[in-house]
């Protein structure tokens, strides 16, 4: 780039003071008004955080090292730059900054690091789970928009572990997605599966991520739980999971997902349900069945972007800052 080309504001004179100011002067030229905030303010609270925390070289390397194995950690079927926004809690706090949920919504939870694009669409009654060692479970859902209408052809996608605690992806030898599926709910808003009683597991933790963990004496582990995803035009995206009220770790979550809404009860299969939904020789054998109901509730795209502005004028309000909204998103009022 010919510097007689560019329009560059002069930065002299570099020391801890100024650096912060000259390099989002430099910066500036950015035409997109919410990129151009967004770093501003990424610098700022890296600078200030630096400052704040008299940051030494060593320690900046650490850091540099730590995001470096990170990466390098990171394979087509693991990401592990999601599991640590997991476990420093940045995944949820994103989820529920974008997806707000009004009163009696569902609420959103993180994605996890391991949802895929292979699940195949089934039809109701699948049995979803090729793993025989886990205890089987009937699972009977609904799902309906915030005034209590079924909602049809929602594009559903569920997964979880085996009995073990892996996702298909973590065997090498898998012959094909297992324990994961996509379904559409019918047109009373009804969607039902069969599958085995989630279990709680460690995330992976044998690198960068699990060895921040062990620094800080946390544990890794995740309280047994099924993940959901739903889709449709005109509804707002909603990733989320159900987890066992009696897993000894649903109060210390590693990556911060449980929600009072989403902890549910897993109780045995009642004959009367079985009759109408298990086969005859499924039923030989009813006392291993466990049965989860739940009724998903999901909001509007134009409910979810009102409530979204809402939140976002309110909070930066609160922190003294002049905004307007820009493409959906906060952006500084320039007068």
């Amino acid at each position: 780039m010919d510097p007689s080309q560019v329009k560059l504001p002069p930065i002299m004179d570099m020391n801890a003071e100024t650096i912060t100011e000259n390099t989002i002067a430099i910066n500036a030229g950015n035409q997109d008004p919410r990129a151009k905030y967004v770093l501003e303010r990424l610098v700022h609270h890296l600078h200030d955080f630096a400052r704040e925390t008299r940051l030494s070289t060593q320690e900046w390397m650490t850091g540099i090292e730590f995001l470096t194995a990170v990466g390098q950690t990171c394979t087509d079927v693991r990401q592990e730059f999601i599991l640590l926004s997991d476990v420093l809690g940045l995944s949820l706090l994103v989820d529920a900054i974008d997806h707000p949920k009004p009163p009696a919504s569902t609420e959103g939870t993180v994605l996890g690091p391991f949802h895929t694009h292979e699940a195949e669409l089934v039809v109701p009654g699948t049995q979803i789970s090729k793993d025989e060692q886990g205890e089987p479970l009937l699972v009977l859902c609904t799902v309906k928009d915030t005034q209590g209408r079924p909602i049809d052809d929602v594009m559903v996608d569920i997964w979880e572990t085996d009995s073990g605690g892996f996702y298909d992806v973590q065997h090498a030898d898998k012959d094909g997605p297992d324990g994961r599926c996509a379904m559409r709910s019918d047109k009373d808003g009804r969607f039902w599966f069969k599958a085995i009683k989630p279990v709680s597991y460690p995330i992976p933790h044998d690198g960068p991520v699990g060895k921040f963990l062990k620094g800080v004496y946390r544990h890794p582990y995740r309280p047994a739980h099924m993940h959901f995803m739903f889709e449709k035009p005109g509804f707002d995206k909603l990733v989320t999971a159900v987890y066992d009220r009696v897993d000894p770790y649903i109060t210390s979550d590693a990556v911060f997902g449980v929600k009072d809404s989403l902890i549910v009860d897993f109780w045995p299969l009642e004959s009367a349900v079985a009759t109408d939904y298990l086969s005859e020789s499924e039923r030989e054998n009813i006392s291993a069945w466990s049965i989860l109901r739940y009724d998903f509730v999901l909001v509007s795209e134009e409910e979810a972007g009102s409530l979204r502005d809402l939140n976002s004028m309110a909070a930066l309000a609160r922190l003294g800052k002049r905004m307007k909204v820009y493409n959906g998103l906060p952006v500084p009022e320039v007068d």
